[in-house]
């Protein structure tokens, strides 16, 4: 028997019927999916990314949320509640576990008699910004660096290679704790606004030498990742076509290096985080009474005896950032290279 068009055509009508009635002349439309689409795949399918990003974005809302909650008097960190403190006990809070109640659901400060759950929220607010402020700088500043040295070549890159050397060889902890009055005293002089408390200009401190001796690391990175890049067609295209440099550094290059800056990010918010709490609980940084986790919880030292729940709640909400977004930074590599192994 011959098979013609006509009888392929009535053979396939007898066997599927109406179900190939969108498939037109032999032509199947198939939808492709995304570079971040794949990615965003691979990271839903590991749940411990998924818990990670939810207790991640948990503590990001909180520290949106903080300011508006004070400002309508919802959150009250710096009202004095002496008549929560037992004085038998030498000012510890009255009750179970340091005070807590319905109007304070995490017990009250000792001593002071201050809201904790208030403090918390508010010290995550400005932990995390000066966290994220630092690590935008420092994605900048080695994202900047790293390209030129990496493209250039040369003379360039030797001398950014020097300096990145020469910045590695400072004691950062060193440098924030020795520096800390000086710079603070002339950011002043120059006009700097102080804020409540000092609040601005201490914090601003903290995010410029986090961000000014964190850089380095990342422009190693990255210029690692340009010679690769700076070997492909289209990089030789632009440059054939006469494309400025700072076309080809920004237009060409830069978005190819999103998925490293990405995991560097993640893996810097919780770094920038600890950072901020050691320096505020060695006494450089923001001061009482403005709260940051790093100053609740080195107030909550000398209480961690007689309340132990004081001490505990700022330490295990530092511990929960820094774990959920190291744990956000595993799973975002492992989705953005599925060749890499947890």
């Amino acid at each position: 028997m011959t098979l013609t068009a006509s009888n392929l055509e009535s053979h396939s009508d007898d066997h599927f019927g109406d179900t190939d009635t969108d498939v037109q002349a032999g032509r199947v439309d198939v939808q492709g999916r995304s570079p971040l689409r794949l990615a965003w795949g691979r990271f839903r399918a590991d749940k411990l990314s998924m818990l990670a990003l939810a207790v991640t974005m948990l503590f990001v809302l909180t520290a949106i949320a903080s300011p508006i909650l004070e400002r309508i008097g919802v959150l009250d960190p710096y009202t004095f509640h002496q008549d929560l403190l037992d004085p038998n006990t030498g000012g510890y809070p009255k009750g179970f576990w340091g005070g807590i109640s319905a109007s304070h659901p995490m017990g009250v400060e000792p001593q002071s008699g201050r809201d904790v759950l208030s403090r918390l929220m508010l010290g995550a607010t400005l932990s995390l910004t000066i966290a994220l402020s630092a690590a935008i700088i420092t994605i900048v500043i080695g994202t900047i660096l790293g390209i030129i040295a990496g493209f250039t070549g040369g003379f360039v890159d030797s001398a950014i290679g020097r300096f990145i050397d020469l910045t590695l060889a400072f004691p950062a902890t060193l440098m924030l704790l020795g520096l800390s009055q000086v710079v603070v005293d002339r950011m002043l002089q120059i006009g700097i606004p102080n804020g409540p408390n000092g609040a601005f200009v201490n914090g601003l401190y903290i995010v410029v030498v986090l961000a000014l001796f964190g850089w380095p690391p990342v422009a190693r990175l990255i210029r690692g990742q340009v010679f690769s890049v700076r070997e492909r067609e289209f990089v030789d295209a632009a440059i054939l076509m006469g494309a400025s440099r700072r076309r080809i550094y920004f237009k060409e290059i830069l978005p190819n290096l999103w998925a490293p800056l990405l995991v560097y990010f993640t893996l810097l918010m919780p770094a920038y985080v600890s950072a901020e709490a050691a320096l505020s609980f060695l006494g450089v940084g923001i001061k009482n009474p403005t709260p940051t986790l790093g100053n609740v919880l080195n107030s909550a030292v000398s209480y961690a005896e007689g309340d132990f729940f004081f001490f505990f709640a700022p330490a295990a909400i530092i511990a929960a950032i820094v774990i959920a977004f190291n744990l956000l930074g595993d799973g975002a590599r492992d989705a953005l290279d599925p060749k890499a192994g947890r």
